[in-house]
């Protein structure tokens, strides 16, 4: 028997990597002979370093960049088994989180140490990247990030910006020069995963819909909006694209936008980049089960979620998943849609939500509900 543990992270909780080992756990000692193969999973937001890291024994990379406000900041990425593959977060360098609440602001905030890592990981013979995009704390479409490969930018009366750029300059680029980006991006492709479908700028783009939760004020998304409207203006210009109604480019402040534009960059949904990553549709070929998980189940859980992505790569080949969550609603959408079993692991305990959220416990409750299968 071969089954694949597949888990997300139960956020908050367990890392993907200890859910995935708690359920294998289980199984091995229900079915000492069965081959278990562990894949601890993202869906292309917080974990997809180390996920693709851990998946193809690859080597975590330190790194110094600049952080959002652009303060000095230890990140780091993963570079894959094969050596010229990396794995990156930009919310390592350019997340909300890393913003002081009473900071924040994304008229201030800036990719520029993104664009740092990219050069970092090209100057160590990196050629392909993999791209999370989730949680910025930016809205300066990539800007930054482009400032820190080589492209300059320059003002109205023709004069180079050369202070790191950010939201605020968005409305004052009028020219851009290419003659100094780093050569090796010529040899790289990347990869980017991205689940929001929003456009650069309008009523549903990057800055009405994710700047307030930045900081931004209703004066300050209107001026987002024109200044992302106005530098997709001045892009289309000068890269002969216009990709700012492309659904993805609002991802991340506009950063779906330049990986595209100027990295010719492609957006797939997240957990289908990851699969695809880790060559899931080759090991479910012959598998007699998976088993999936999150942390809370329910309707949602279809939209794009790990377990959806699991069960959508399974079906063609007949193979059965089981869904296991510290909690599920919506159980009979669940299992209509078409998983063999959703499992509550916290069923029948008698504890506050405290309690079951702490790792111990929650690995122990995966690992006995594993007993069972």
């Amino acid at each position: 028997m071969k089954v694949i543990v597949a888990l997300d992270s139960l956020k908050g909780c367990l890392p993907a990597s200890d859910a995935c080992k708690a359920v294998a756990e289980g199984i091995h000692q229900a079915h000492p002979d069965a081959q278990v193969i562990q894949m601890p999973l993202s869906d292309g937001g917080e974990g997809l370093t180390d996920v693709l890291r851990h998946a193809t024994n690859g080597q975590r990379m330190e790194v110094q960049v600049h952080g959002p406000l652009m303060e000095p900041l230890q990140a780091y990425y993963a570079v894959l088994g094969d050596r010229v593959t990396a794995g990156m977060e930009m919310a390592i360098t350019s997340g909300l989180p890393l913003v002081p609440p009473s900071l924040r602001n994304p008229l201030n905030t800036t990719t520029y140490g993104f664009g740092e890592m990219i050069a970092d990981a090209m100057q160590r013979g990196i050629r392909r990247f993999i791209l999370g995009i989730g949680g910025s704390a930016t809205n300066d479409a990539g800007l930054g990030m482009l400032q820190a490969l080589g492209y300059r930018f320059f003002n109205k009366d023709n004069r180079l910006i050369s202070e790191p750029l950010s939201g605020k300059h968005l409305i004052h680029i009028t020219r851009i020069d290419d003659s100094q980006v780093n050569p090796l991006l010529k040899e790289c492709t990347f990869t980017v995963a991205c689940d929001v479908q929003n456009p650069l700028y309008g009523p549903q783009g990057a800055a009405h819909i994710f700047g307030p939760q930045k900081g931004a004020d209703a004066p300050t998304v209107a001026l987002l909006d024109e200044g992302l409207k106005h530098f997709a203006q001045v892009t289309a210009a000068h890269t002969g694209k216009d990709n700012a109604q492309m659904p993805g480019a609002g991802a991340a402040g506009g950063l779906g936008f330049a990986l595209t534009s100027y990295l010719n960059a492609t957006l797939k949904p997240g957990i289908a980049l990851v699969l695809d990553a880790l060559h899931f549709h080759e090991e479910v070929k012959d598998a007699s089960l998976v088993i999936t998980g999150e942390g809370k189940s329910d309707r949602q859980t279809l939209m794009g979620k790990v377990p959806a992505g699991i069960l959508n790569a399974s079906k063609p080949h007949g193979v059965p998943v089981v869904l296991m969550a510290g909690c599920i609603e919506d159980e009979d959408v669940l299992l209509e849609a078409g998983f063999r079993q959703a499992i509550n692991i916290n069923a029948c305990k008698d504890y506050p939500l405290e309690t079951a959220m702490k790792p111990e416990v929650a690995y122990q409750n995966l690992l006995e509900k594993s007993l069972s299968l």
